[in-house]
């Protein structure tokens, strides 16, 4: 690899590193280099659902909801650019997501988010059983009640990743793929080169992106952050016709149809370091939860098993920010099951930081100075 400066260094092709130089890009920044050990865009961005289900998923109002809620709306906008920058259609869906129960317990969550989020404002709508029904007649008989959230979406993630790859090669960004970043070398508070499989790399500014290999980088003196991967297993089915309008959840698993009748059924959360491969317990397990929320596609062929690793970090939350004692490296990572949620809001907070030297108020309690990322 040729020794020349860029002006920026990104470490990892994902979905996060790849809509960070893209907002780079956008504000002025020339020389750009992304760097991946494996295929860009692939591993977690590749084996995600793409939901984008805030209110869903979250258990509780504060700074993490916020800055989720902050993403999901900045989405139409998004998906409204790339598809004039690339020419391609992410497939943002807006159709909304439906939380089913079929137990007690069940009940009793869908209570707890209701009220939660009524009394916040959020756009929330209870129905009873036969609601549930009447709006997805292809949903278990068993089930007791639903909520409706019109606000939380789904975007197709490999269409997300084609057109922010698209934009990297029409804007001249460098991207290297096949490339490990073993260590950075870091001296007077400065990194001055990234050391990889294929030699040095220097620039004025290096963001760590790496998703689930983040850990695996060197850098001392520099702490980088611990983020665990975390597998993910997901089935895909094959329908002709679409069964369903929107995702579907509950407590034990989810169903995303997509527009051109597939259905993504998961998913797994398994802590077993970087053994990213399906099993037939992990399939099984899909299978089991996916038939409890719609027995009527108990009789469809898995059409793909897909497995990624996910970046956890001990809080589960995610780190996004700069070091305190080295003024030129930032890290965007541990997103866990919510990077391409994320990717929109973490790209803006980051160029905010690398072209504003501005920290924005929706990542303070993200950096990587937490005491919660001890464990």
């Amino acid at each position: 690899m040729q020794e020349i400066g860029r002006e920026i260094l990104i470490v990892g092709a994902g979905v996060i590193g790849l809509s960070i130089a893209r907002e780079l890009s956008r504000r002025g920044i020339k020389r750009i280099t992304i760097i991946d050990r494996g295929p860009a865009g692939h591993e977690a961005t590749f084996a995600a659902g793409g939901m984008l289900a805030v209110q869903a998923e979250t258990d509780e109002a504060g700074d993490f909801f916020e800055l989720c809620s902050a993403s999901r709306d900045r989405y139409p906008q998004f998906a409204a650019e790339l598809g004039d920058e690339t020419g391609i259609d992410i497939g943002l869906d807006q159709a909304g997501t439906l939380y089913l129960a079929f137990t007690g317990n069940d009940s009793r969550e869908i209570d707890h988010r209701y009220n939660w989020q009524k009394n916040a404002g959020l756009n929330v709508e209870r129905l009873s059983a036969s609601e549930t029904r009447k709006l997805e007649p292809f949903v278990s008989p068993d089930v007791r009640e639903g909520l409706i959230f019109p606000d939380d979406w789904q975007v197709e993630n490999r269409k997300l990743a084609a057109a922010l790859l698209k934009f990297v090669a029409l804007n001249g960004i460098e991207l290297i793929e096949g490339t490990e970043c073993r260590r950075l070398i870091v001296k007077n508070g400065r990194v001055i080169a990234a050391e990889t499989s294929s030699g040095k790399v220097f620039a004025q500014q290096t963001i760590i992106a790496a998703g689930a290999w983040t850990s695996m980088i060197e850098a001392d003196p520099v702490r980088v952050p611990e983020i665990r991967p975390i597998r993910g297993q997901i089935v895909g089915f094959q329908t002709a016709k679409r069964f369903f309008s929107h995702v579907i959840y509950s407590p034990r698993g989810y169903l995303i149809p997509r527009a051109d009748g597939r259905i993504l059924a998961g998913a797994t959360v398994e802590d077993v370091g970087f053994e990213n491969l399906m099993t037939p317990a992990g399939i099984e397990y899909v299978r089991r939860n996916a038939f409890e929320i719609a027995p009527s596609i108990s009789g469809l062929k898995i059409a793909e098993e897909i497995s990624g690793l996910r970046p956890k970090a001990a809080d589960a939350l995610p780190v996004i920010g700069g070091f305190p004692h080295v003024e030129n490296l930032i890290v965007a990572s541990g997103h866990y099951r919510n990077g391409i949620l994320l990717a929109p809001i973490t790209a803006d907070a980051v160029a905010d930081i690398v072209v504003g030297n501005r920290v924005s108020s929706l990542i303070r309690s993200f950096g990587v100075d937490r005491t919660s990322l001890s464990g």
